[in-house]
């Protein structure tokens, strides 16, 4: 099946894919949120082209408008820390001492380290994704993302990524959608 976005050799539904595999695909595989499983695609890429820039210019300039990034913030207060994952658009930035740290109460709030996103997540640094994250994390998702017909998210790993409707992402457990999460990027 061809892409809904990008420039794909092929597409398809995730859960039927052979090559996705981790906690993203188990995730995937067991989905019973309200857009249909067959909805969640899955396209092989290069890893070597992973970075958002180097993506866009091998496989499609209208992915600058679609795609979205997920990373992982480290949240203080008192002495307790909590991780959460934040979903935006990939042409903003997360507004991590503002909207995040708002949002979790905390006092402080910072993007977590990458060996402490990786051994958390069980996934690359790089191909984060919201699927397939530890039971109990809040998923905060920007209302920009939610509102795309489609977007493409990391696989949990560098190679491959998923392609699905923006709505699925507010069905997420632990999904709370927000304005303006992202903010323009600078610099």
């Amino acid at each position: 099946m061809r892409a809904p976005i990008g420039d794909f050799a092929s597409a398809a539904p995730a859960a039927e894919a052979d090559a996705f595999t981790g906690p993203a695909a188990e995730a995937v595989r067991g989905w019973s949120g309200d857009v249909p499983a067959d909805q969640l695609l899955y396209v092989d890429t290069d890893p070597e082209k992973a970075d958002t820039a180097v993506f866009i210019e091998n496989y499609g300039a209208d992915l600058h408008e679609t795609s979205a990034n997920c990373v992982v913030v480290a949240a203080k207060r008192g002495g307790e820390r909590t991780l959460a994952a934040c979903v935006v658009l990939s042409r903003t930035r997360v507004d991590v001492n503002g909207a995040v740290r708002r949002q979790l109460g905390a006092r402080k709030a910072s993007f977590a380290p990458a060996d402490t996103a990786v051994a958390e997540t069980g996934m690359e640094y790089g191909g984060i994704t919201p699927f397939g994250l530890p039971e109990g994390w809040p998923v905060l998702v920007d209302r920009a993302v939610t509102e795309l017909p489609w977007t493409l998210l990391g696989s949990g790993r560098r190679r491959g990524k998923l392609i699905v409707p923006g709505r699925a992402l507010a069905g997420l457990p632990g999904a709370v959608v927000m304005e303006q999460l992202g903010v323009p990027a600078t610099g």
